[in-house]
Parts: C-alpha cells; sequence; structure tokens
C-alpha cells in the first residue's frame, strides 16, 4: 500500500477507529493509545470526516478539553464508504449486522 494511502497512520489504526465508531463506541486519544498504541486518532478522524464524508461528532469534554468521537445517531452504516484498510468492515456489513 503507498504511503499516501496510509494517512501516515498504521492500518491497523485506521481498521480500529472505524470498527469502533461502527459499533457504536464514544473514542478518544487515551483510548487509541490503550487499545492500539496509536497516536494518530485525530488525523484519522478528520480524514474519514473530510474525504469519506463520515458524520462524526465531536464532543470535548473535561477541563482540558479532550476529544471524544462518536457517530451521529442514526448513521446508516451500510450507506458509510470505508478507507482502504477498512473495507472488510463494509464487507462484514453486507453479511449482516457490524
Amino acid at each position: 500500500m503507498p504511503n499516501s494511502e496510509r494517512w501516515y497512520s498504521n492500518p491497523t489504526q485506521v481498521f480500529w477507529t472505524c470498527d469502533a465508531l461502527t459499533r457504536g463506541r464514544v473514542i478518544s486519544h487515551k483510548t487509541e493509545i490503550r487499545e492500539v498504541k496509536g497516536w494518530r486518532l485525530g488525523a484519522i478522524i478528520h480524514r474519514l470526516k473530510s474525504a469519506y464524508g463520515w458524520p462524526i461528532v465531536t464532543e470535548l469534554r473535561g477541563p482540558e478539553n479532550i476529544a471524544h468521537y462518536r457517530l451521529a445517531l442514526g448513521t446508516d452504516l451500510a450507506g458509510l464508504r470505508y478507507p482502504p484498510s477498512a473495507q472488510a468492515l463494509a464487507d462484514r456489513l453486507e453479511g449482516g449486522r457490524a
């Protein structure tokens, strides 16, 4: 996979982000560090929103304004466009519920 398709993030991190969001999770940078040792959640979220049109809601919490991300309520998961490294999630949706 060419570097430009990796968004300077490990494909596993992109997959993890897409999977977590499509499962209805609320995630933060702290969650990403703990679960996949990632450091690029903000960049991944930005790319999903701008290049793939994902309706991601950002909520800033606490005195440090930590960003927490989730999909907007009512999002049609089957209608989302998936990045190449998360295409297996779209395939899973076609075969049943994510």
